[in-house]
């Protein structure tokens, strides 16, 4: 009797960025376990290959590169595909987390947040749509934040450039339908991973817990989002374009 998963991957090829830790190397791994072949982005080079050792399965791929260099973002992909093949979806998990009150920013720390958190997010769009880059069926999934829909004082930089993510879905995911490309997003509430460990280390204790306390589920697990992105890009969400989905443990409940 054939087994039937409607969230099978296999046969296609997945870019994965930022897979060199948290959510998106819970990504990639997960991905691997539902057939896919993974194209793992990060930029260290240890830490990848550390990812890449974690995989299901054979013919996997890692490349270097820093989603910072947003001129070089549209070539650099153009010449993957042109490698590696179309891809069939790409998780955008790389992001900076950064919380500054707004009396402690300044232009350069404004720039550089919107430019990797949001600039980023949208020439991997530009670059996707080309023909030579993508496969069919195309998704493209971005890791947005709760805090985009819900935030709190000294967070708010980071929350406008996770709401920009949210904003270019609504757009994208209509614009691109004519391309092939379903473009949707997750909100992450908390999950444990290294950036929780940073922001925990500037509050108290009783601070902590009380932003933990505030999630009904508890804490999450990059696997919680990992799943959540996979059903996006699998045939499960093949009627989803333009949508945000909360993977918060109830946090905006």
């Amino acid at each position: 009797m054939t087994i039937f998963n409607p969230m099978s991957l296999e046969g296609r090829t997945i870019l994965v960025t930022g897979a060199t830790s948290g959510i998106g190397r819970a990504t990639a791994v997960y991905v691997s376990k539902l057939g896919a072949r993974v194209v793992a982005s990060g930029r260290n080079e240890e830490r990848l290959n550390e990812t890449l050792a974690m995989l299901d399965g054979e013919g996997h791929l890692g490349r270097l590169f820093d989603l910072a260099a947003l001129d070089g973002i549209v070539p650099w992909l153009k010449a993957l595909c042109a490698d590696v093949g179309p891809l069939n979806g790409i998780a955008h998990c790389a992001a900076v987390q950064a919380t500054r009150p707004i009396q402690a920013i300044n232009p350069a720390f404004v720039s550089d947040v919107l430019l990797q958190n949001l600039g980023a997010a949208l020439m991997l769009a530009q670059g996707f749509r080309l023909k030579a880059c993508h496969g069919a069926p195309a998704s493209l999934v971005y890791v947005s934040s709760s805090a985009a829909l819900k935030t709190a004082p000294g967070n708010v930089v980071y929350a406008a450039s996770k709401g920009g993510i949210i904003s270019a879905v609504k757009g994208l995911g209509v614009e691109l339908v004519r391309d092939g490309v379903r473009v949707n997003a997750v909100a992450p509430a908390m999950i444990d991973t290294p950036m929780t460990e940073q922001f925990r280390a500037i509050l108290s204790e009783e601070n902590f817990k009380r932003v933990i306390d505030m999630h009904p589920l508890g804490l999450g697990e990059p696997d919680d989002v990992a799943a959540s992105i996979a059903f996006l890009l699998a045939d499960t969400a093949k009627w989803i374009t333009g949508s945000i989905l909360c993977v918060d443990g109830g946090f905006l409940a």
